[in-house]
């Protein structure tokens, strides 16, 4: 991925519920990604984003929330 260390971290609307995932999104500047991964699973696969496409996913949870 990157040699810099990911700060990884749950949506504060995360309700335990054990379908979260964890996004380190001080990446977004100095790498251009914001890597994402299973919650559950930590030390399994990590999706690396561009910062747009997080933004879509962002919005599309947002939407479908509603």
């Amino acid at each position: 991925m990157t040699t810099a260390d990911p700060r990884w971290f749950k949506s504060s609307y995360s309700s335990n519920g054990g379908q979260c995932i964890e996004a380190a999104t001080n990446l977004a500047v100095s790498h251009g990604v914001i890597p994402v991964r299973d919650s559950k699973n930590p030390n399994g696969p990590v999706l690396t984003l561009t910062p747009d496409t997080w933004a879509g996913l962002v919005e599309f949870a947002r939407l479908a929330a509603l």
